[in-house]
């Protein structure tokens, strides 16, 4: 597997909204980009503000682009916040370095894409992420 399937793609959206009802979170956004960047699935829910498909996509796309999910890219801008600059400006700013943005790698561990997710804090946006992923037989690495 080289990209993530639509198919799977849609579970992983399907799945982590269910995480984010049975955790009580506010209305979730969740994009699903394959291992080139580009969206594979987006939705969001109803109640969540139009901004989020930028914030959800950013999460994830730092996350593909670097080969370095949100909570990694968060403690690197904390220790080297030039290092994360320049890597935003490289990538013409869609980049958003905190949890919420989760390499998928396949059974072999390859990445094959991310998944970003945002509405609530990040943490809970990351714990709804994995738990999607994980629904859709995936590895998630936060």
């Amino acid at each position: 597997m080289t990209d993530i399937p639509l198919r799977r793609a849609r579970a992983i959206i399907k799945n982590a909204f269910a995480k984010a009802r049975e955790m009580d979170l506010k209305p979730l956004s969740v994009v699903v980009l394959d291992a080139g960047g580009h969206p594979r699935a987006f939705e969001r829910e109803d109640g969540a503000s139009p901004g989020r498909y930028a914030i959800a996509h950013g999460k994830a796309y730092g996350a593909v682009m670097l080969g370095m999910a949100g909570q990694a890219q968060m403690a690197r801008a904390e220790a080297q916040a030039y290092f994360m600059t320049a890597a935003n400006g490289a990538f013409g700013g869609a980049v958003i370095p905190v949890p919420g943005g989760i390499l998928v790698r396949d059974a072999k561990g390859n990445v094959i894409g991310a998944v970003g997710v945002t509405g609530d804090s990040s943490d809970n946006d990351q714990a709804a992420g994995m738990a999607g992923i994980e629904a859709a037989g995936l590895t998630g690495e936060p």
